[in-house]
């Protein structure tokens, strides 16, 4: 039976037989011995969006450490406030820190944990999913905002439909329309600057 380990672009866990892109974890472990989730949904501010295979390392998902997640790809795990990992990910790491950099002015690129501070606060209005709100037409591709039917993520002069296998059909970008966002301001400010996150291949090019 499948774990509750798949993430939705609000940040959600549940559980799906669907095959995700990407792993992460929320910096450790909160599952019990009987793997299942407590009532804690991170375990630190390190939310991190990992690749799936990493120098052959074998891992017992929700073993004694991690409590491993999945996302379908990088911009579900963006949207749910998960940056890259600077282990298994660093050239990635690295150019999304460089964007930071350059999106919010600063003299360097910021270190992991000065991220993880910004990214605590935006993503988690106490133990729930933060929005904001923004105009449509500023949103850079990538971006996730929440709809009536649910999860749409901004690509093109489209949005798709978010869901467990994959993404629907798009349908026409609105425009001139304030949207409650999901990704958190700092990542829409890294994906303006340039960042290029990882998709998952329904998306199209």
């Amino acid at each position: 039976m499948p774990l509750q380990n798949r993430v939705t672009p609000f940040g959600e866990l549940f559980a799906t037989a669907a095959r995700g892109t990407f792993m992460g974890n929320r910096g450790g472990r909160f599952h019990s011995d009987a793997k299942t989730l407590t009532v804690r949904r991170w375990a630190s501010r390190q939310w991190i969006c990992c690749v799936l295979d990493f120098k052959g390392r074998q891992r017992n998902v929700w073993g004694r450490y991690y409590t491993e997640l999945f996302f379908l790809d990088e911009p579900t795990a963006l949207a749910a406030g998960h940056r890259p990992c600077f282990e298994c990910r660093r050239k990635e790491a690295q150019a999304f820190a460089a964007k930071w950099q350059e999106a919010h002015r600063l003299a360097a690129p910021p270190k992991a944990g000065e991220m993880d501070e910004v990214l605590h606060a935006e993503r988690l209005q106490g133990r729930s999913k933060r929005r904001h709100h923004r105009n449509i037409d500023a949103l850079p591709d990538g971006a996730f905002v929440a709809l009536e039917e649910g999860a749409f993520a901004v690509r093109g002069d489209a949005l798709l439909r978010w869901t467990p296998q994959g993404y629907e059909e798009g349908r026409p970008r609105l425009r001139g329309i304030t949207v409650d966002v999901l990704t958190p301001p700092a990542i829409l400010a890294v994906l303006s600057a340039g960042y290029k996150p990882h998709w998952h291949p329904s998306a199209g090019s």
